[in-house]
């Protein structure tokens, strides 16, 4: 047996505002308890408001470390992949959200790490270190993240072209990567719209996917992006 080593919480001495807008952030008791409520909140919402139908969960795996892939219409589709996630992996499973849109204000930071769990990815600075952070932490197996390879929503229901992210993350490793294909959010709450409509939403989750026998290079990752997009739109 391998002895016991102590390993500090890497958000160790952040300030409160700080630690919601790190990418370091760690789950703790009180962040838990939060997401365990706000998943149960989510659930209730979709299910009543949304008639959310939810196909394939059973292809979510029960502990980490995995990602969620999925297509990009609305700021619902987050909140719709983490309702979900089952109980026991909702403090551990991230969602990774535009930091420009997320993580501005106090007030949405506070909303977007304590209830959705949402790691900041700064759009404006985005590059391969920052990609590599997130693949450590992912390869560290503690944590699932959620994702949306396009990097934006569509405007008119058309996809967009998935970024090779995902792929530099995954290529080479046994990590699974579920795909998940969203539809009713572009309709519920469109990009230009305030507020959401009680539109259906449908969430058909695929078997996972592993990524072992790609290269850890450009082809391989752009290979993985492109399989895992015509796994979710089908082109």
């Amino acid at each position: 047996m391998d002895p016991w080593h102590y390993k500090p919480a890497t958000d160790t001495g952040l300030s409160t505002v700080e630690r919601w807008k790190s990418e370091r952030r760690e789950p703790g008791l009180i962040s838990t308890l939060a997401h365990t409520a706000s998943n149960l909140a989510l659930r209730t919402y979709f299910r009543l408001y949304h008639r959310l139908h939810i196909q394939g969960v059973e292809h979510i795996p029960t502990s980490t470390p995995f990602v969620m892939v999925a297509n990009h219409a609305s700021h619902l589709d987050a909140l719709v992949i983490a309702a979900c996630l089952p109980r026991r992996v909702t403090g551990s499973v991230f969602p990774i959200a535009a930091g420009d849109v997320f993580f501005e204000t106090t007030v949405v930071s506070a909303f977007a790490a304590t209830l959705i769990n949402a790691l900041p990815m700064w759009r404006k600075r985005v590059g391969r270190h920052a990609l590599d952070d997130l693949k450590a932490r992912l390869h560290s197996g503690d944590c699932g993240f959620i994702l949306f390879p396009e990097g934006a929503r569509t405007r008119d229901g058309l996809p967009l072209k998935w970024k090779a992210g995902i792929g530099m993350m995954v290529a080479g490793t046994s990590i699974p990567v579920v795909p998940c294909r969203i539809d009713g959010c572009l309709q519920a709450l469109h990009p230009d719209a305030k507020l959401p409509r009680p539109t259906r939403i449908c969430v058909t989750i695929t078997a996972p996917m592993l990524f072992a026998h790609q290269p850890d290079s450009r082809e391989g990752w752009d290979a993985i992006a492109d399989a895992l997009r015509v796994r979710v739109v089908g082109s």
